[in-house]
């Protein structure tokens, strides 16, 4: 009798947690890592040996966790890049693309102005990315107005134009004449280079993913284009019939997340590389991609999703080294936690 009614709690305990989002997306996160350490098993690794290592070489010191915040950086800024456009009914899958344009604009303006000043300069830099991703996300929009090319098309596809595109500046045009032989542009001057903090390699483009946070979640959850924004995305037909400029819209969430996206192109050219190179992005637009339908399109648990992610980017690196594992295991665990978190979120839906 005893055992039934400790099973019956047990039971309704369960039945409440899973009822609450968080609680339902913390239990596919660790369902995704119980399978993953399984897999180690079947390798013959053993996991508590190499989750301790990935705790030890990402939180568990200092340059981890700094790296860690290296990483949510672009994560944060592609995730909203996302994140924006899914609220009006768009799927953005361009982030990659437009960060390298971002990135390609804003080195334009590091090695071709002569603005004197960090605070000149890191502006100009900025506005130059925002533009640049802008633009590069517009054409999606443009090709989707003027030809009905549905927009998932064509920011997959110009992901790889705009990588092609940057190659063709840095192995020709702005190829560094004294970096023998190497295709990558000449080096920033000081002041196009983001300041470091606190001795390690986080640095001040933290800002730019904190700020678009604050923005997006206030804007979208506070104006009345937010709401306007969600009614577009609910049903656009209603939203013209309310008058709303569906299109207005379409075209602003657009852009706003493609320069987003060029702005983690920015942070990474002037906070880490402090020059252009081919490859630039290692899947960063990919991944805030991934960060955000994982978070379901939420400005505030991206900030989740996204560490997360940078975790596992990070561990893998350590791993890699300290447990000899390669770094490709790392990205069947996020593909493990990117399955669970949306299976769970369907089956809860068929259970309502």
């Amino acid at each position: 009798m005893q055992s039934s009614a400790s099973l019956q709690l047990v039971q309704d305990f369960t039945f409440k947690v899973y009822e609450r989002p968080i609680a339902r997306s913390i239990l596919a996160v660790f369902f995704a890592f119980a399978v993953f350490g399984i897999f180690i098993a079947i390798i013959g690794r053993d996991p508590v040996e190499i989750y301790t290592k990935m705790f030890n070489g990402t939180l568990g010191s200092k340059v981890g966790l700094s790296e860690v915040g290296v990483r949510m950086i672009p994560f944060v800024l592609a995730a909203l890049a996302a994140s924006i456009p899914a609220r009006v009914g768009l799927i953005n899958v361009g982030g990659e693309g437009q960060l390298y344009i971002g990135a390609w604009a804003s080195t334009g303006v590091a090695i071709y102005s002569d603005i004197p000043t960090i605070w000149l300069m890191l502006p100009a830099m900025a506005i130059a990315g925002f533009i640049g991703g802008a633009i590069w996300a517009g054409l999606a929009i443009a090709l989707r107005h003027f030809r009905n090319v549905n927009e998932v098309i064509t920011t997959l596809l110009s992901n790889y134009v705009a990588i092609l595109f940057v190659n063709v500046f840095v192995f020709g045009a702005w190829k560094n004449p004294a970096g023998f032989g190497y295709p990558y542009t000449s080096n920033f001057e000081v002041q196009a280079v983001l300041p470091t903090i606190f001795d390690t390699r986080l640095h001040m483009g933290l800002v730019l993913p904190v700020v678009g946070i604050i923005a997006t979640y206030m804007f979208l959850s506070r104006t009345r284009w937010g709401a306007n924004m969600r009614a577009v995305g609910g049903n656009p037909d209603a939203a013209r019939r309310r008058g709303i400029p569906v299109l207005r819209y379409i075209i602003i969430a657009m852009l706003i997340g493609g320069g987003l996206a060029g702005l983690a192109g920015m942070s990474e050219v002037s906070g880490i590389q402090h020059h252009l190179r081919p490859g630039i992005s290692n899947n960063l637009g990919f991944m805030g991609f991934l960060a955000s339908w994982m978070a379901n399109h939420n400005p505030i648990a991206i900030i989740g999703t996204c560490f997360l992610i940078a975790i596992i980017v990070v561990g893998g690196d350590v791993l890699q080294f300290s447990g000899n594992l390669p770094s490709a295991a790392m990205l069947i665990l996020i593909g493990l936690v990117l399955f669970s978190v949306l299976g769970f979120r369907k089956l809860e839906r068929k259970t309502e």
